[in-house]
């Protein structure tokens, strides 16, 4: 991370390669004081989702005091200058890295105090598994978001103006998403799926602030909505087909402009203070390294701020969006991605990757292990699955609980339109996908051995029957249901599960099954036990093999070296299983 004076010139401000000599220890969240002038920043060692936060003059670099511990799935939100508010649990008695963790806290810490001497401001008589609090711009509300599963939460605000002033409880129940993401004085815009499965803003008084009194801001579209704020304007960002739209509007509501984006990709950012006059955006497709922007909010104007230096040649790619049916004849969009010249002959190597759940959409993005991939011939399939967000919520939801199916059923036609339209055949077909991605691969080449010459599940839930009792699994029940939930729900999920579903006498598709020895997210059990299932019951002689990393955890905060290994290992084990002895050519 750098930092430029007042004359331009640049200097390191932080370093994360020099936090640890195996780097590592990552960085996570980077969080100024009111005035800029202190810093906070989080840190995860080996991987884990625990992390340290430490106070920092941001001037001096000097450290402030002693660092915070223990620190779970939390941002820093500053209160002026006094001291920040945090969220995390209780340390679990066992195994930090498997115990169960389900009540969240939100916390305040003085600066210059000890962190026992912390106050608990949420979660003490509430039990919440998911817990976050944020202070308002003019630092006159604290905001908390209260939940118990990655779907739905309670809304309560807090008026710091006024000491000891009570919590107000907004939304009272867990049907909804909700979250401010502004205000003027008393007046809050609330971004809602309330009565709006794709999203839409309303506005409201805090002094009422119940949602019968919500009055739509920006209605709700056909295509989901994601909003930012910035420069005293609001950026409505829409996904159409998983490709962004961007639309400015002023606070009175009036419409400005459509922000004209470099193609057709994904932009991110548009935020910042409202006394700003300008802006930062990013932009990226499958074939365009990602781009930062400068936003004249005022004017319209764009020009570019920074490109990375990649020697990559987007012009020798190309980029093509279809539209497949499913089993049951949905619409799923999916984007092939590989370089001009391939032939559809059925023979590319092929890497078919997609997510599918928790209301995650996966929109454009370039990555240069993918574009190593497509340079050295392959091509690159991203399908948009049900369970995902890029529809909105009856989308998410088709894909959750007893409709869970629908994801490998959406996965396994998006296969099947690869080898029907000759981009590549089972025996050039890898499938690839990471945590519930993982499930859906490792749920996939169960279904259908046949269909793939490779699969490569990453930290994947593979244990369906018990994946709540661990870390903050239980949280996750809102997507899966759990197996106490019923003797159906039971059944349904024992149906797919992958490790209950490896059967003797299958030829199963090569495997690298690939996760962390610190996942504290999806404990690495769950890739040992599918592992050695599909070692114990392997007909075919196709490998089946297990990669442990060391010291890493559920993925983020992975060192360049160390991710740069990994995919060495699984496009070099991917080629060979293919047949490839030496790399494909166009």
């Amino acid at each position: 991370m750098y930092r430029k004076d007042t004359k331009g010139v640049e200097a390191i401000f932080l370093d994360p390669n020099t936090f640890s000599k195996k780097g590592t220890t990552s960085l996570g969240g980077v969080d100024f004081s009111k005035d800029g002038s202190k810093v906070a920043y989080s840190i995860s060692e080996g991987g884990s989702d625990w992390r340290k936060v430490i106070l920092m003059d941001a001037e001096t670099k000097k450290i402030l005091e002693d660092t915070l511990v223990d620190v779970k799935f939390s941002g820093v939100s500053w209160k002026g200058n006094e001291g920040f508010y945090y969220s995390s649990y209780d340390k679990p008695k066992g195994s930090e890295l498997s115990a169960k963790t389900d009540q969240h806290k939100l916390y305040f810490h003085k600066l210059g105090t000890s962190q026992k001497e912390d106050k608990v401001i949420f979660g003490l008589d509430q039990k919440r598994r998911y817990v976050g609090g944020y202070v308002t711009e003019d630092n006159r509300f604290l905001v908390i978001s209260a939940a118990n599963s990655t779907y739905g939460n309670e809304l309560y605000i807090q008026d710091l103006t006024k000491p000891n002033s009570p919590l107000i409880r907004i939304v009272d129940n867990f049907n909804s998403d909700n979250n401010i993401i502004e205000n003027e004085g008393d007046k809050l815009f609330i971004e809602t799926d309330l009565n709006a499965p794709n999203k839409r803003i309303v506005t409201v008084d805090a002094k009422n602030p119940k949602p019968e009194n919500w009055k739509d801001f920006i209605p709700e579209t056909e295509n989901v909505l994601s909003p930012n704020t910035g420069s005293g304007y609001i950026f409505a960002s829409y996904m159409k087909d998983a490709v962004s739209v961007i639309k400015q509007y002023d606070y009175s509501g009036k419409f400005i402009r459509e922000i004209q984006l470099p193609g057709v990709g994904t932009a991110g950012g548009f935020g910042g203070k409202k006394a700003e006059k300008t802006l930062y955006y990013s932009f990226t497709n499958y074939t365009t390294p990602g781009s930062i922007f400068a936003f004249e909010p005022n004017s319209g104007k764009s020009e570019v701020y920074e490109k990375p230096k990649v020697d990559f040649k987007t012009e020798d790619y190309v980029s093509t969006q279809v539209f497949y049916k499913s089993k049951d004849g949905t619409k799923i969009p999916m984007i092939i991605t590989h370089k001009k010249g391939v032939k559809l002959n059925g023979k590319n190597p092929t890497i078919l990757y997609a997510y599918g759940g928790f209301n995650v959409s996966l929109t454009p993005s370039f990555n240069i292990a993918n574009a190593i991939w497509m340079e050295n011939g392959g091509v690159y399939a991203v399908a948009n699955l049900r369970g995902g967000g890029e529809y909105g919520k009856k989308w998410h939801d088709a894909g959750t609980k007893m409709q869970k199916r629908n994801c490998f059923d959406d996965f396994i036609a998006a296969a099947e339109y690869l080898i029907a339209q000759k981009y590549t055949s089972s025996d050039f077909l890898a499938i690839r996908g990471g945590s519930n991605g993982g499930l859906l691969v490792g749920a996939t080449m169960t279904i259908r051995p046949d269909l793939m010459k490779v699969a490569l599940p990453a930290v994947g839930v593979m244990d369906m029957l018990r994946y709540h009792t661990f870390t903050s699994g239980a949280g996750w029940a809102f997507d899966f249901g759990t197996s106490q939930d019923s003797k159906e729900m039971f059944e349904y999920i024992k149906g797919y599960s992958p490790i209950n579903n490896v059967k003797k006498g299958t030829h199963y598709p090569a495997t690298l099954v690939t996760t962390g020895d610190h996942d504290d997210r999806v404990v690495p059990a769950h890739s040992f036990k599918f592992a050695a299932e599909l070692q114990d019951k392997q007909s075919g002689v196709n490998p089946v093999l297990i990669r442990i990393d060391v010291n890493a955890g559920h993925g983020a905060g992975k060192s360049v070296a160390a991710t740069i290994q990994e995919n060495v290992d699984i496009q070099a084990f991917t080629l060979y299983s293919m047949g490839f002895k030496e790399l494909p050519k166009l």
